[in-house]
């Protein structure tokens, strides 16, 4: 049965270390720790989750989009374990879009990110996926990757004027979106 983590503040030095590669994907430890971050996204409304986040210097996060209270417009996809990642190309264009993020509650930031990327990494069975995310769903992946690289998102957002409260995203952009919520 999944447990949920306590997921660490902006503030805590392991938001800020650089993960370690996944050495035995079948570990149990890490097969828990999959399971675990799955249910504490799934319990806290995200649509990711990386291992830093949970005080875990493990290079493993999760996708999970799905609409839910906090991205009303997400599209819905499987929960996903994204072990060892490497991003092997990306699209020439960046497009802004609004983040939020776990271990920074209350606040959203408009954050430049690549529409397209090509990625590989080792999925929860230990087999070597690759493929290519875009928008929503490889915004999602460039937001967990920099968990794993000791970076948050307030570290790629180009001025203060791109950061407001989650309140009154809520209230402005959500509820002004035709589908563009991110």
């Amino acid at each position: 049965m999944a447990n949920l983590l306590r997921v660490i503040q902006l503030g805590n030095p392991n938001l800020r270390r650089r993960a370690q590669p996944v050495e035995h994907v079948q570990d149990e430890r890490i097969q828990h720790l999959i399971d675990d971050l799955i249910a504490t996204a799934q319990a806290a409304n995200g649509v990711g989750i990386a291992a830093p986040q949970a005080a875990q210097c493990d290079r493993l996060f999760i996708m999970a989009s799905r609409p839910n209270e906090r991205y009303p417009h997400a599209p819905t996809m499987e929960p996903t374990a994204i072990i060892n990642p490497r991003i092997l190309a990306h699209s020439n264009d960046c497009v802004k879009g609004w983040e939020g993020c776990l271990s920074i509650p209350g606040i959203r930031g408009l954050v430049p990110r690549y529409r397209e990327i090509e990625v590989k990494y080792i999925d929860r069975w230990g087999d070597l996926q690759q493929g290519c995310f875009t928008d929503f769903i490889a915004r999602i992946f460039q937001h967990e990757y920099d968990h794993l690289e000791g970076r948050v998102f307030l570290d790629r957002v180009e001025s203060t004027q791109d950061l407001m409260t989650e309140q009154e995203y809520q209230s402005r952009i959500v509820a002004s979106s035709s589908g563009q919520a991110h």
